[in-house]
Formats: structure tokens, C-alpha cells, sequence
């Protein structure tokens, strides 16, 4: 029996909810996706959204490549840019931090902290918000905007969230009308100055907040007159404000270092 056994060190944070492992990308093993979804799982692992493999970067802080649960790889997480940004203040003590993200640079400006509890702004860039789209699904049409803001989101508006949204999310998903996948959110519009929100992000499914989530939908909200900046987006695990200032997207919100430790590799 082998005895070949290695360890990779990791920092737990989350943000509103939406968890992730930090983990150094000289530590990271050859298969990179068998081994994110392997620590990810939430039983056999540690358990997590994605993981955010962090290397140096001549330009930046920090450059993080995000692997989501499943393995598949993804452009950029609001979230996890942050609980990054948290990581980066513990060890230098910078209270400005450069973040290079598969959808470019991101500037996480602390806002407070209080022990292990961080509150950035972040420079989320520029959306693209597209005309509504209608989609066929099995079970009828749902109607949408489509908003990139580095990576691709689908946003719905809805009176309240029927019991069985995540089916319809997974539906949106599997359209052949995103070829590259898509993540969904459901927004219910309480105000001009505060909506509600469900997501589904591809490679995890439901999540209990998303950065770039609340940043489309906020801003899919103002293009279609139902909110103002800045807005506040409420989840089930917390919430975060998104204001525009020009063409330019920023995102306030919450992250915490939760624990660091270990994973066994054989």
C-alpha cells in the first residue's frame, strides 16, 4: 500500500456566503480540475464554491485563475476576488490591492476591518448589457437580459421565487443559446434602491450570493428603468451594493477569512 502522501495548504474565506479556497498555484497538482472538485466536495472534501489558485504577478498584488466546483474553469468571481483581496490585506497589510482576473484587473479598495472581517470596494469594469432575449424551455418561455461582465449572466425579473426556481435556472443553463455556459439570476424588485436575488452559477449551481451576479443584475435593473444607483442586492447570504459611476461597475460587499488548513493528497 502507497505511503506517498503530500499536503497542500489552504485559506478558507467567504463572502456572503459564497465560499472559496485560496490556495497557492505553486502547490497545485497536475490535474488541477480532478483535484478541485475532489477538495471541493462537501462531504469527502473541504467544501467550497470554487477555488481561486493565486500566483505572483509582475503587474498586480496577486493573479488568481478560478476553477469552480465541478473543474471547469471561469473568467472571474465578485466573491472570490474579494475573500482574495481579504487574504492579500492579512499578509502585507495593503489596504488597496491589485487583483488580475481572467476578465482583467481589479482594484479592491478596503473599506473596514474588524479581526478576520474585511469590507472591500471593488472596480468591477465595464457591463455589457444586451437586448431582451426570450428562450423556449420545456416547460414554456421565460424572458431575460443578458449582461456580461467579464463572464456571462442571464438576469430574470420575477414577482416573487416560485419553489422550484432552480429547475428553471438549470433549464436556462442548458439552452443552446449559451454556448459557453451562462449563470442565472432571479431578481425580485422590492424598490428602486433595493432588489432580491437568487443565483445559479454554472459549475455549482445555487449559490447563496454572487459578486458579478449582483453587479449584472443591478445593472440590468437600471437599464430597464426598475432601480437606481446605487442599488442594494439581498441574498441569502448577505447583502452587497452595486453603484455605477459612468460606464464603470463597483461592488461593496463583505468577506471573511473562515480557517486555514491541510488537504492530504496521495
Amino acid at each position: 500500500m502507497s505511503t506517498d502522501v503530500r499536503t497542500i495548504p489552504f485559506v478558507k474565506a467567504s463572502a456572503c456566503g459564497n465560499d472559496f479556497l485560496l490556495i497557492d498555484g505553486a502547490s497545485a497538482p497536475q490535474d488541477v480540475s480532478a483535484f478541485t472538485r475532489c477538495i471541493c466536495d462537501r462531504h469527502d472534501g473541504v467544501g467550497a464554491d470554487g477555488v481561486e489558485w493565486m500566483v505572483p504577478h509582475f503587474t498586480a498584488d496577486v493573479e488568481i485563475r478560478l476553477i469552480n466546483a465541478d473543474g471547469s474553469a471561469a473568467e472571474i468571481s465578485g466573491n472570490g476576488t474579494r475573500c482574495v483581496a481579504a487574504y492579500v490585506c492579512a499578509q502585507l497589510g495593503k489596504e488597496r490591492v491589485s487583483i488580475l482576473t481572467g476578465a482583467g484587473m481589479k482594484i479592491c479598495q478596503l473599506i473596514s476591518r474588524r479581526d478576520s472581517e474585511y469590507e472591500f470596494e471593488v472596480e468591477m469594469g465595464e457591463a455589457v448589457v444586451q437586448d431582451e432575449l426570450a428562450l423556449k424551455l420545456p416547460n414554456g418561455e421565460v424572458r431575460g437580459i443578458p449582461v456580461s461582465m467579464g463572464n456571462p449572466h442571464f438576469v430574470t425579473f420575477v414577482s416573487e421565487f416560485k419553489t422550484n426556481w432552480q429547475a428553471q435556472a438549470a433549464e436556462i443553463q442548458r439552452n443552446p443559446h449559451f454556448q459557453q455556459g451562462v449563470n442565472v439570476e432571479l431578481v425580485a424588485v422590492d424598490s428602486k434602491y433595493d432588489l432580491r436575488a437568487r443565483f445559479f452559477e454554472r459549475g455549482v449551481g445555487e449559490t447563496q450570493s454572487s459578486g458579478t451576479g449582483s453587479c449584472a443584475l443591478a445593472v440590468a435593473a437600471m437599464a430597464t428603468r426598475r432601480a437606481v444607483s446605487p442599488v442594494k442586492v439581498h441574498a441569502p447570504g448577505g447583502i452587497q451594493t452595486v453603484r455605477t459611476n459612468g460606464n464603470k461597475v463597483f461592488l461593496r460587499g463583505p468577506a471573511r477569512l473562515v480557517c486555514r488548513g491541510e488537504f492530504l493528497v496521495s
